[in-house]
């Protein structure tokens, strides 16, 4: 169904919002999933009411949908009346009425610093094949450091130019979520895995991370080499790139990094995201005193 409210709001939020394609493609298909549940029978959006959304509330509850996945739609649909009340003259939002379920706590997997050292080490221990270029194993090892170093969103880090790393201040630009620019340190070992990179694959300017046919490196060739060494170690669980972000978040805390600064160097708009990872270090120091306290137990 081509709906030119639903079009008008995803141009919005791609070129005044600059969301990211993953946030139009979530949104688009959270808008596709409402009007799908009331079928045939779709009014359209001006005439939906707040006990519309309370029933799909409750279908999706009842369908077995994780609250995530609940409160993601619910986002999506949120931000679209807010959009239609502010850019297309709708009196008011139905949704804000709707009571949401409370979100899931799930703590961040975190990988250890001994995880982490097997992991940045493997790209240059791997046998390359006869297919691999030279430069290549050298690309994995600057990928995987400067995820570590920096704690890189997967979109930051593929977004990287050239002229985004300042050798001499040790620092790098980044471009984040609704393109707001932060920067960020870089640390020793993840500079000089990017110089031996781009050295080796002669690479002066425009992108950093180049796949094999020598354009910008996609998020899937990305995720595929992690996966690849992930195989390798003796992680007994997925990472994602994301894990490593928070891995990063939660060493430097652990180490006695205030939350604010962290809250900086990743990027995050509220305080309140960047909280989660005070709950890990809690529950690490925790750990740390349940077996080390010769008291710690009754």
């Amino acid at each position: 169904m081509d709906d030119p409210l639903e079009s008008d709001f995803l141009k919005f939020m791609e070129v005044e919002r600059s969301a990211s394609p993953r946030t139009l493609a979530n949104y688009q298909l959270a808008l596709a999933a409402c009007r799908e549940w009331r079928g045939e029978g779709f009014p359209g959006w001006r005439e939906l009411g707040a006990d519309d959304f309370r029933r799909w509330l409750f279908e999706m509850m009842k369908s077995g949908l994780s609250k995530a996945t609940i409160r993601l739609r619910f986002a999506a649909v949120r931000s679209f009346y807010k959009f239609l009340v502010h850019r297309r003259g709708l009196p008011r939002s139905p949704v804000v009425e709707v009571q949401l379920p409370k979100p899931e706590k799930k703590l961040p997997v975190v990988l250890t610093v001994a995880q982490i050292d097997e992991l940045l080490a493997l790209p240059l221990q791997v046998q390359p094949t006869k297919l691999t270029k030279p430069w290549m194993p050298l690309r994995d090892a600057a990928i995987l450091e400067l995820f570590y170093s920096c704690g890189l969103r997967i979109s930051e880090l593929r977004g990287l130019d050239v002229r985004d790393v300042d050798f001499l201040g040790e620092t790098v630009r980044v471009m984040g979520k609704g393109a707001k620019e932060r920067i960020v340190p870089v640390g020793g070992p993840a500079l000089s895995a990017l110089q031996r990179y781009l050295r080796e694959a002669v690479i002066t300017n425009g992108p950093i991370f180049l796949g094999k046919n020598r354009t910008r490196i996609t998020q899937q060739a990305i995720d595929l080499l992690l996966k690849k060494y992930l195989k390798l170690s003796s992680i007994p669980f997925k990472v994602s790139p994301h894990k490593l972000r928070h891995s990063f978040a939660t060493h430097l805390l652990d180490a006695g990094a205030d939350l604010r600064s962290v809250q900086s160097l990743l990027g995050h708009a509220s305080l309140s995201t960047t909280q989660i990872y005070t709950h890990v270090t809690k529950e690490r120091l925790r750990d740390a005193y349940d077996q080390a306290h010769p008291r710690a137990k009754s």
